[in-house]
């Protein structure tokens, strides 16, 4: 459905992700996912612990702001175009 995402935000779960979440994971399910996030900014698939992960998307959380979904974005666009992380 449109409308589903918004563009900053925890990226959604795979079904067999899900199924694999810890109780304190699930806290990333109070928000609309996103396009971008932390993680993307921070090093994508170089982070491959999903604890890790999900503590990123947690502090997000956590700290949300228009401020911080700005920031995400503009940083974006470099971490997109250098491919660090990328599979």
């Amino acid at each position: 459905c449109k409308g589903d995402m918004s563009l900053v935000g925890p990226r959604p779960p795979f079904a067999e992700e899900f199924s694999e979440y810890k109780p304190w994971q699930w806290g990333k399910l109070s928000v609309r996912p996103g396009i971008t996030c932390i993680w993307q900014v921070t090093g994508r698939s170089d982070i491959t612990d999903f604890d890790e992960w999900a503590n990123l998307d947690l502090e997000y959380i956590r700290n949300w702001s228009l401020a911080l979904d700005f920031k995400i974005l503009l940083q974006t666009i470099p971490a997109v175009l250098r491919g660090r992380g990328a599979y």
